[in-house]
């Protein structure tokens, strides 16, 4: 059987995997779906239509599927999905999805998330992510594979934040993040390319390269964005090894509605 301490209370409905593990005082919902190796620590309370994977650690005091703080809500059956392997600290709030979106909340795998984190409705999560103390997610945000948010970061409904990026300490996303870049401030501003991640992340020279030359296209030459991503096009030419870094940040510009960080 689970091991589920006899002061949890977990609705009979629930599905436990027989290697997960129930903390003192824990609730679980009826609709609640729990992965095997996942330990789910003390007090936390876990309700709504929840899928959690495996191997997770779920820290104490975490609330993961409340219905979502959204005044259109009307009690849809909407989802919380958390893959595998993620790390979740001290009261965390992670909402459900809304029947206006996607209808889901999405967490990818091998995310690591800080104490205070609230993420919102209808957000998707993407894998390796790093998000510190308190920092704050509004409803329908996209957070790329290994992007970095700091602490007490706030990030505004529906922006986008691209994979291989890092947000600085108590900034304001009101604006799409490219891939690859630093950001910090508030108004934000775009500070350089994330080296330090993409190096710790093995990006090869030449990889590094082309990234540098996609933020000077961007940011230091003047050009609009069209004329930018045009002279982007042309860069795994002389940058093959680059070629699909060039096609994830023309793909990012390409269906950004509320406008680029710049």
């Amino acid at each position: 059987m689970s091991h589920i301490h006899p002061t949890a209370v977990v609705d009979a409905q629930a599905c436990i995997d027989e290697r997960a593990s129930i903390g003192p005082f824990a609730v679980i919902g009826p609709h609640v779906r729990i992965g095997a190796g996942t330990t789910v620590g003390a007090h936390c309370v876990i309700d709504g239509h929840t899928t959690i994977g495996q191997d997770n650690r779920i820290y104490p005091f975490a609330s993961l599927g409340a219905a979502p703080q959204d005044k259109k809500y009307g009690g849809e059956p909407t989802e919380l999905r958390i893959g595998d392997r993620n790390t979740i600290r001290e009261f965390c709030t992670f909402n459900t999805g809304t029947a206006q979106d996607k209808g889901s909340t999405t967490i990818g795998n091998d995310n690591w998330i800080m104490a205070y984190v609230h993420i919102a409705h209808d957000c998707v999560v993407g894998d390796h992510t790093t998000m510190a103390n308190n920092a704050t997610l509004a409803g329908h945000v996209e957070v790329g594979d290994w992007a970095t948010i700091g602490g007490l970061t706030g990030v505004l409904q529906r922006m986008r934040i691209g994979a291989h990026t890092m947000v600085g300490f108590s900034s304001h996303v009101g604006k799409d993040v490219p891939p690859f870049m630093v950001v910090d401030g508030n108004p934000l501003a775009v500070r350089g390319v994330n080296l330090v991640g993409l190096r710790r992340r093995d990006f090869s020279d030449q990889r590094i390269s082309a990234i540098r030359e996609m933020h000077k296209l961007l940011y230091r030459q003047g050009l609009t964005l069209e004329q930018a991503r045009a002279a982007m096009a042309q860069l795994p030419a002389t940058h093959p090894e680059a070629a699909q870094d060039v096609a994830l940040m023309d793909a990012f510009l390409a269906s950004s509605v509320a406008g680029i960080a710049r």
